[in-house]
């Protein structure tokens, strides 16, 4: 099965789908960027067998300079006469793929990874964005979603077949350090849709019952300095860390240290960060979206952890309080089910079972 990548190729989260799919065995990989390639992908797909376009694309739209180079990418595909076009991100590299295929004839089809705000915040931007979303997504034989919300969206736009999975761990880590009982960790961007400053207010609610507590950000964007000053403002500099961005090594140091991990964005599907948490044995504080509910399986008989409403916030501590005598427990609960459904590897092994599953059907299939 020779298969395109099609995505950011300076994105952790495509080379984590290029690892898998190139230790996956029948797979012939190849990959397209927008831009560049991350050092990683070297050792995983030779340069005779990638294609960097070295654009800038903008995940909210405007990407002009992204489809001039359809034609570059177009030419190179009818090269490599692919059997699978595999993009990730639907409104920008699904529009490459699909162009490129409607202009170039191409036999290969198309696959297609939802991201999250492809689906659940572009297509409500204009009538013209739901067109092009809805157009992509009857051009994929088959798609994949990491939440049922994400998926009945995309039925709603006219997928043809979805397959829900999370975009999980490439591997369990071991449980580490012993968690002291208020210490929280975030690490989503510091950029408005995240909310980092809810973050920052939500701990607040808590400090003011727990002087012990303290909260680690990790990670970086456009709000920091806004951030910090906001801390200084409400004497919570000796209680909250900003750390920057951090390998994986460090950011599991930190996972494994927290008892409470903060996820707040106003939008979102399942994070693999929140699923890293997880893994970790930590209990996670998540913002009121459907994905989130999804997750917590809020009907369980032990709670995993917690949803929070913006409204919520002077009740937080309270919450967490009730919550504290279980929270070990709830951290062990959700390593568990992080093992038995957050592994990516077995994922991609059915995904890839459904495309040969394609391929069969097609030979078989009188003309």
């Amino acid at each position: 099965m020779r298969l395109v990548l099609i995505g950011d190729g300076e994105s952790p989260h495509l080379l984590k789908w290029a690892r898998a799919l190139a230790a996956a065995p029948g797979v012939d990989l190849w990959a397209a960027s927008s831009r560049g390639f991350l050092p990683e992908f070297e050792a995983l797909v030779p340069a005779a067998k990638r294609l960097s376009l070295n654009t800038s694309p903008e995940h909210g739209g405007g990407n002009i300079a992204l489809l001039k180079q359809v034609p570059k990418l177009g030419a190179w595909l009818a090269k490599v006469n692919a059997d699978w076009l595999h993009a990730h991100y639907l409104t920008s590299h699904g529009t490459l793929a699909w162009m490129a295929k409607r202009v170039w004839h191409l036999r290969a089809r198309i696959v297609g990874s939802a991201w999250g705000s492809d689906i659940l915040v572009t297509p409500d931007v204009s009538w013209a964005y739901r067109w092009l979303t809805r157009n992509i997504l009857r051009a994929c034989d088959l798609c994949s979603s990491d939440s049922q919300h994400m998926t009945a969206r995309m039925r709603e736009l006219d997928a043809r077949e979805v397959m829900t999975f999370p975009f999980g761990l490439e591997a369990m880590p071991k449980l580490g350090a012993r968690k002291a009982p208020w210490s929280f960790f975030a690490n989503r961007g510091l950029e408005p849709i995240y909310r980092p400053d809810l973050v920052i207010r939500a701990f607040a609610a808590v400090a003011a019952h727990e002087p012990e507590a303290s909260l680690v950000v990790a990670n970086d964007g456009s709000l920091r300095a806004a951030l910090e000053a906001q801390v200084a403002s409400l004497g919570l500099a000796s209680q909250v860390s900003f750390v920057g961005r951090l390998d994986a090594k460090a950011q599991a140091s930190q996972y494994a240290r927290a008892r409470w991990y903060f996820s707040l964005p106003q939008s979102d599907s399942v994070a693999v960060s929140v699923l890293e948490a997880m893994a970790h044995a930590c209990v996670p504080i998540l913002s009121d979206l459907p994905a989130n509910h999804e997750l917590l399986e809020e009907k369980a008989a032990c709670p995993r952890g917690l949803i929070l409403g913006e409204s919520d916030l002077s009740g937080l501590h309270a919450q967490l309080l009730a919550l504290a005598p279980q929270a070990e427990a709830a951290g062990l609960a959700n390593r568990d089910w992080v093992s038995h459904h957050g592994l990516f590897a077995p994922a991609v092994q059915r995904f890839l079972a459904r495309l040969r599953a394609f391929d069969s059907e097609k030979k078989t299939t009188p003309p």
